[in-house]
């Protein structure tokens, strides 16, 4: 039915790789500025401006190599193959940040988000149970797994609406 489709995979890699080498560079500068723990709504905002400009570099790449065709599914494989491939890269980097480059950055992160309660008035025994409860999720296996689970599912929900927008079905008598 679809004889000479481009590969699916060759996009999600070349625009994963790209993903995953902005994630980097914007990671570093988050770092050289010693903002890379604090997190909140512009590093998460500027991270999705980010993967969504390789989604739709990419879906666009691929229909154009396509014949200017591309199904859903396809689009769909390439955007969640992107922002996979880019969430393993992304994921490594951290790994190397918070192991090895920052040591303390988790601790950091921890003390912020203690300072943070505080300010709202949670109580002290709170505050206590939050933070041993947050601790449990800090290790980097489970902070690689939980990095990789969001990355697929923010890639897919990304992904939705381009996808949509960009899908052109090639007829099926040409």
């Amino acid at each position: 039915m679809t004889e000479n489709a481009a590969p699916t995979g060759k996009f999600a890699l070349n625009y994963g790789l790209l993903l995953g080498g902005i994630s980097i560079v914007f990671g570093l500068i988050l770092y050289s500025m010693d903002l890379h723990y604090q997190g909140g709504y512009s590093v998460l905002l500027v991270s999705v401006v980010i993967m969504l400009g390789c989604i739709i570099t990419g879906l666009i790449q691929y229909r154009n190599a396509n014949g200017g065709y591309m199904s859903f599914a396809q689009g769909l494989k390439v955007g969640v193959g992107i922002c996979l491939i880019g969430g393993v890269i992304s994921m490594l980097f951290q790994l190397v940040l918070s192991n090895v480059i920052d040591p303390e950055m988790t601790a950091k992160q921890l003390e912020m988000a203690r300072v943070q309660m505080e300010e709202q008035g949670i109580a002290s025994e709170q505050i206590d149970a939050q933070m041993e409860m947050a601790k449990k999720f800090t290790g980097p296996f489970i902070q690689a797994a939980f990095g990789l689970i969001g990355s697929i599912f923010f890639g897919f929900v990304l992904s939705m609406i381009p996808v949509l927008v960009l899908k052109k079905n090639k007829p099926e008598h040409m």
